[in-house]
């Protein structure tokens, strides 16, 4: 759901954003069955809404707005561009959403909310009526937060934080690097989409270059001074890939300042840092929808109701997945599903009067740190009065033997199957 919007585009969603209090009030009228609208088909908008059409039996009429006629899904996508996977294995049609479910699947990019009317816009000027609207555009991007990057610059120098055609040209990129080249990486200041992710990407492209490149090197300049699953991963990188990957902290650098997209350089406070690849993730904040229909607040994120997932900004409107504010929840692929389903039973229950029950939610990361080699973390959550709040949480263990590491690759695996044939249909 990431694209560049035109002047008269932003006009229409601003008009939509600046909609008054009162003006809310008035209620749209349904005609005929109550009518659903998600926009944005990833994990948490796909879920959502096969979830609502699945469960309401025919009782909601459900459309999925999404740009895309395929989704490819930035969880595992870190093993495609290793050379663990094949691009075609990681991503997936809505065409059992159609046909199993009766979802509505219409394929352009929603360009404006009028919460008045309850109508969204798609671009290229169709209108689509809703009683309940769920927004799940997932992530947009801070370029300015570089001095020389810009969406552009991102094209040849990638983030492939949206999986798709950026993360076949960084595979593409790591191919063609000569031997004892360096691959440069620049992962974000939080929040941001799937935290254990760059540090991932890290160890697959460190062992891809270990058996392709073995005289390459891995630097990651980091805006952080700390990590998700640091020690596991910092046990990994020196157990299969010694003396290849430099880890730099913000401490160290004072992180990413400019980009030098034709000298290929990353420049910090005190030093440059040249690559052959340079791969940056910028800092995130919600889709462009999300931000333009007025759900997001002075963070870049939208604030949400946690027993439903309801915009705590705009009536009527529920929002999902990485946009979201879900407190201790982390932006990952598995937080979305999971708030999807609450948000379906909520939505269904509001729409025809069906019994709705305490929202429980859970998420689990599982990071591969080599082929055959993965780790986890999770928790359990519940909705309180003030957030998500966990109620438990588990992380894998430093040390762990082979065969522990080997059963949680085979878990992560069977995960992705499951998953995603329960996003997707």
């Amino acid at each position: 759901m990431n694209r560049k919007f035109t002047r008269r585009e932003f006009g229409i969603m601003a008009g939509a954003a600046g909609v008054t209090a009162s003006t809310l009030a008035a209620p749209a009228i349904a005609q005929g069955k109550p009518k659903v609208v998600v926009i944005g088909g990833g994990p948490g908008g796909a879920t959502a809404a096969r979830y609502v059409a699945k469960d309401s039996k025919g009782a909601v009429d459900v459309t999925l707005i999404e740009a895309n006629a395929r989704h490819t899904t930035c969880f595992f996508s870190n093993l495609y561009i290793g050379g663990l996977r094949t691009f075609d294995s990681i991503t997936h049609g809505y065409d059992k959403l159609k046909s199993n479910h009766g979802v509505n699947v219409v394929k352009g990019f929603a360009i404006g909310v009028d919460a008045a009317r309850r109508t969204v816009t798609v671009a290229g000027g169709q209108t689509v009526p809703y009683d309940k609207l769920v927004v799940a555009p997932g992530i947009d991007f801070k370029y300015e937060a570089y001095e020389g990057y810009s969406k552009a610059v991102a094209e040849t120098i990638t983030h492939a934080w949206q999986a798709g055609p950026q993360s076949q040209t960084l595979r593409r990129q790591l191919e063609a690097m000569d031997d004892g080249g360096v691959f440069l990486i620049a992962p974000p200041p939080n929040p941001f989409r799937c935290p254990p992710g760059p540090y991932e990407r890290i160890a697959l492209v460190a062992q891809y270059l270990k058996q392709n490149k073995p005289r390459s090197k891995i630097i990651a300049v980091d805006a952080k001074d700390k990590f998700s699953k640091q020690a596991l991963f910092q046990e990994g990188w020196a157990k299969y890939y010694d003396g290849m990957i430099e880890w730099l902290p913000l401490n160290i650098t004072g992180g990413v300042k400019a980009v030098d997209a034709r000298g290929m350089t990353l420049h910090t406070d005190g030093e440059s840092f040249k690559g052959d690849v340079i791969n940056i993730i910028p800092p995130q904040k919600a889709g462009a929808i999300a931000t333009a229909a007025g759900l997001a607040n002075e963070t870049g994120w939208c604030p949400i109701d946690p027993f439903t997932m309801a915009s705590t900004r705009v009536p009527h409107i529920y929002v999902l997945g990485d946009s979201s504010i879900a407190a201790a929840m982390p932006k990952s692929g598995f937080a979305a599903n999971s708030q999807a389903k609450a948000c379906a039973l909520a939505v269904r229950a509001a729409l025809t009067g069906s019994r709705a029950f305490e929202p429980r939610y859970s998420n689990t990361c599982w990071s591969m740190i080599a082929n055959g080699d993965a780790v986890k973390v999770g928790a359990s959550y519940k909705a309180t009065k003030e957030k998500i709040a966990s109620t438990d949480t588990f992380i894998s263990k430093t040390g762990e033997d082979t065969a522990t590491r080997t059963a949680t690759a085979e878990e992560a695996e069977g995960w992705y199957a499951g998953i995603t044939a329960d996003i997707f249909g």
